[in-house]
């Protein structure tokens, strides 16, 4: 099942970047990555030049989805976390307000509990920021086919 597209501003794109960038700070991580559930990359921090975020982003929604399965299976409503383990990198995966993954990539200079305590802190405020973002009306600007008439689309397409 695909998800709604997000509409975002740029007031609310500053606002995501700065929690990436405070949770990539004080986490000792070494990527922050904020994914909505279609696997578009929506905010980074800390993002190293030969990391593929696009390959990233599909395949974490794609490992939240195939969770969300599972999860539907044994009557879990939703996996809001995992971790994975790795020999040199660890991923933890959280869900933010139901529409967003919070991906923290991290190494041996951190610790998981760390990461969790800092990841709690950035839920909330990236809940707050997304819950907004839904509280917004919708402005006209968003239609961008409302204004185009018949006439116009004979113009573009006849002889």
């Amino acid at each position: 099942m695909m998800n709604p597209q997000l509409a975002l501003y740029d007031e609310e794109l500053s606002e995501i970047r700065e929690v990436a960038d405070r949770l990539h700070q004080d986490s000792r991580a070494r990527t922050i990555l904020i994914v909505d559930k279609n696997g578009q990359l929506i905010g980074s921090s800390g993002v190293d030049a030969e990391l593929d975020t696009t390959s990233l982003s599909s395949l974490v929604a794609g490992n939240v989805a195939a969770t969300g399965g599972i999860a539907k299976l044994i009557e879990e409503e939703e996996f809001t976390g995992q971790y994975h383990e790795g020999k040199e990198i660890s991923v933890h995966m959280t869900i933010v307000a139901r529409r967003i993954i919070l991906v923290v990539l991290f190494d041996k200079n951190t610790t998981q509990g760390l990461v969790r305590l800092r990841v709690k802190k950035a839920n909330e405020a990236l809940t707050a920021i997304f819950d907004a973002l839904a509280a917004k009306p919708r402005t006209q600007e968003e239609d961008v086919f409302k204004e185009i008439t018949d006439e116009d689309i004979d113009n573009l397409f006849g002889p």
